[in-house]
């Protein structure tokens, strides 16, 4: 484990609390079979969706995307300004808290994805990743990090929309990390837009729920149950508005511009319903590096070393 990968102070017994009913030992297990099965035959198809047309192509995984959350007992609901046709690149930033962000994010925003090396090694997600087409990228070798951000500006000159996770590890969702800015300059470089998202996971009651929190030393199989073991749960998905191409030159003030718009959405409920017709391009899911140590950092897992805060700590528990 490198000292320079992202930390957070959230672990599986401080944050992966669910604040409403629970689903019986019965429901979790027909919940994580079909959930695997529609997970398995995504896997199976993903290579064949190739030579269909994007429209087409993104239409379908945008339905099998939010049928895969609704059988593992989420509903989806996504909330702010329309998600646009397809069109020029456009740089996706979000905030990450578990390994359903992926397919959240593939209700709007469907596509390819760039992740850690590690998850190749994943059982059923690796394969269905690596069928997908999913790049991979060794988080730990300094040398990767140029190659990277230029993997990212040229699917964004290309007209891509790419979809990164800046915090560069999963939060519980009530606290947040910085944001990284190594991917900022991809965006910078292709002269594209960046759009940030916010992600959220509520209780029946409507307020935050850490069971879909993917932090510290959890395990998938751990995960996976305590989400299909969770009573109304809704994922929500917030698009903001989008940070057009030119408002900024430089990385960090673009990274803190986004960062200030998501950590400042009221996720209530009072935002209107977002237009679900917008279809496109690949998605890239992206590790990006931490600035200050310049390194390809995790994603889609938790970070690399989650420690407890200590107790002087403001920050809100899960």
């Amino acid at each position: 484990m490198s000292a320079w990968l992202p930390t957070a102070p959230c672990t599986p017994r401080d944050c992966s609390t669910h604040q409403g009913p629970a689903a019986g030992a019965l429901t979790g297990a027909v919940r994580l079979l079909a959930g695997i099965g529609l997970v398995l035959a995504g896997a199976l198809t993903a290579p064949f969706l190739r030579v269909l047309g994007g429209d087409v192509r993104d239409l379908l995984t945008r339905h099998w995307a939010r049928m895969v959350l609704r059988l593992f007992g989420l509903r989806v609901r996504v909330v702010g300004e329309p998600a646009p046709r397809r069109g020029s690149g456009v740089l996706v930033v979000a905030n990450h808290v578990s390994w359903l962000d992926i397919p959240l994010l593939a209700t709007v925003f469907p596509g390819r994805m760039l992740a850690k090396s590690e998850i190749r090694r994943w059982p059923l997600l690796g394969a269905m990743a690596a069928l997908g087409g999913t790049l991979f990228v060794e988080r730990e070798r300094l040398r990767a990090l140029p190659g990277t951000v230029r993997t990212l500006s040229t699917a964004l000159a290309a007209g891509s929309r790419v979809i990164v996770f800046p915090e560069a590890c999963t939060w519980c969702g009530r606290d947040e990390g910085r944001f990284t800015t190594a991917v900022f300059q991809a965006a910078l470089d292709a002269d594209a837009a960046v759009r940030p998202v916010r992600i959220t996971y509520r209780a029946p009651d409507g307020e935050p729920s850490g069971a879909p929190a993917f932090v510290g030393d959890d395990t998938i199989t751990a995960s996976l149950w305590r989400v299909v073991t969770a009573g109304g749960l809704t994922a929500e998905i917030t698009v903001l508005p989008l940070i057009p191409a030119g408002r900024h030159t430089d990385r960090r003030e673009l990274a803190g511009d986004a960062r200030s718009g998501i950590a400042r959405t009221v996720t209530d409920g009072a935002a209107r319903t977002a237009v679900m017709d917008g279809a496109t391009d690949r998605v890239l899911h992206t590790a990006v590096a931490s600035d200050s140590a310049n390194l390809p950092s995790s994603s889609v897992h938790q970070c690399a070393s989650s420690m407890p805060a200590p107790a002087s700590s403001a920050r809100t528990r899960s």
